[in-house]
């Protein structure tokens, strides 16, 4: 199975890509349809309990039941971008907070994607308050879980 990479995008940016063997158009509908984000899901935080449409586009809005520490919550995220072009497809979205989460699909070649997800949090409402929480550090892991279960569905 291929290994995580971390990827430098620069200061309060949590990014991990691995390769996948699947098409760039299977694994976005995936992520475009956020009913099947606990399919992905490797952090143990999401729920089944989705609210909004079948599929996202830009400045869609949908709501997800999750649960961290115990605490059940839920959290309306915005899609702040969309792109589903041939060979390369984004899905960002944007959190109450103002931190995103974004995934990227390239196709290298037929049946192989370089997919990378990365938490986003210069954006934040108060990017130090998730420092102090260690928020970077535990989405690094359940980017990397999320990425790995992703990979060995398509083993």
């Amino acid at each position: 199975m291929a290994s995580i990479r971390t990827i430098d995008r620069g200061n309060r940016v949590v990014a991990r890509q691995i390769e996948v063997n699947a098409s760039a158009a299977e694994l976005f509908a995936i992520v475009a349809d956020p009913h099947r984000h606990g399919e992905l899901d490797g952090s143990g935080t999401v729920k089944e309990t989705v609210k909004g449409p079948e599929r996202l586009a830009e400045g869609a809005k949908f709501s997800v039941g999750m649960k961290q520490y115990g605490v059940p919550y839920r959290i309306t995220s915005t899609v702040t971008s969309f792109v589903d072009a041939d060979t390369t497809k984004v899905i960002e979205w944007q959190h109450p907070l103002g931190h995103t989460w974004r995934w990227e699909f390239e196709e290298k070649q037929p049946g192989v994607t370089t997919v990378t997800e990365a938490f986003q949090y210069g954006t934040a409402k108060a990017p130090k308050v998730l420092e102090v929480f260690k928020m970077p550090q535990q989405n690094a892991k359940g980017i990397s879980s999320t990425l790995e279960q992703l990979a060995r569905k398509y083993a």
